[in-house]
């Protein structure tokens, strides 16, 4: 990857104007194109070595980490049950579908939890002495499989069956399967302390992770510009990256096929656009990874995070025209 910008002056300043005219909590953008990089430019005083907090990005990571994991033969498919592994837990209930989930349910956030979709309770989950246990109990209400209900927990669930199945965090496992193969630096562990802003806000540190130990499979992962561009990288070269294959071409496919819901399109852990070659991780505020096959083009946005940020859809398509 050449690592010199190339998008002539003219076109660099229109971008430069569009983001500061109506994203104002953009702090880093990056773009490649046919595998050159041809734009990086910060915001708000931030440079190359600051971590962002990409919140729910880190979903489309868990995804990558099932996939290595089912290359890898730790898990042997996405239609194992989620409640096999975790027998340590029972449950004298009359959820009839929770033992009917499976790893896909959750990938594909069709496994019914008991809160209206796109606003499950975050701080609830977090007041937990044992995230899984709560997860997992109120897994299979509020709904019936297959009906989209974007859930939080589902993805905590399966952080924990990456530890499960592999006998290392999710934290150990991606750093020796995805992040030091994308020459990723090492996240290293932090000591926990379980208040707003260790958990949700400006102190997070590394990969978050729950008071036993599972890293939050949802958001809580801080990742440099340039890290979240080798991630949209790796995707875009099919799961290939300096001479090695990472995770597997199927798995990729298999993770960005079309699902329609209410809100979209969405795959295991991805959310696709009409254009089935168009595929983003999307976090609060706006942190995006976004993957163009057809044209060849990565787009890495790491922002603030803020309640009500400007459509980062419509910043891209007018990046693509610029471009």
């Amino acid at each position: 990857m050449n690592n010199t910008p190339m998008l002539p002056p003219e076109k660099i300043l229109i971008i430069d104007e569009l983001v500061k005219k109506k994203y104002s909590n953009i702090k880093g953008l990056s773009i490649f194109q046919n595998e050159n990089h041809v734009l990086e430019t910060y915001y708000g005083r931030k440079t190359k070595n600051d971590k962002f907090n990409v919140a729910s990005i880190t979903k489309s990571v868990i995804s990558l980490l099932i996939g290595i994991a089912i290359d890898k033969g730790y898990i042997r498919s996405v239609n194992e049950k989620v409640i096999d592994f975790f027998p340590e837990y029972k449950f004298t209930d009359n959820n009839v579908l929770r033992n009917q989930i499976t790893i896909k349910n959750l990938l594909t956030m069709t496994a019914p939890f008991p809160f209206p979709n796109m606003r499950e309770p975050l701080t609830r989950l977090c007041r937990q002495n044992d995230w899984v246990e709560y997860a997992l109990k109120i897994m299979g209400s509020g709904g019936r499989i297959g009906t989209f209900k974007y859930s939080t927990s589902g993805a905590h669930l399966l952080s924990a069956i990456l530890t499960k199945a592999t006998k290392m965090s999710a934290r150990e496992f991606a750093n020796k399967h995805l992040f030091e193969p994308l020459s990723i630096e090492t996240v290293p562990n932090f000591p926990m302390k379980f208040d707003i802003d260790h958990v949700f806000g400006r102190k997070m540190k590394g990969w978050v992770s729950d008071p036993l130990g599972n890293n939050a499979g949802g958001w809580g992962l801080t990742l440099t510009l340039n890290e979240m561009s080798k991630l949209g990288q790796l995707c875009l070269q099919e799961g290939y990256f300096n001479g090695k294959q990472i995770i597997s071409k199927e798995w990729l496919e298999d993770s960005t096929r079309q699902v329609k819901n209410s809100y979209g399109y969405y795959g295991y852990l991805w959310w696709v656009r009409d254009n089935k070659d168009e595929y983003m991780a999307v976090g609060s505020g706006g942190n995006i990874i976004y993957i163009n096959k057809n044209k060849r083009i990565v787009i890495a946005i790491a922002s603030t995070i803020i309640s009500k940020p400007a459509d980062r859809q419509e910043l891209i398509d007018k990046i693509l025209s610029i471009l």
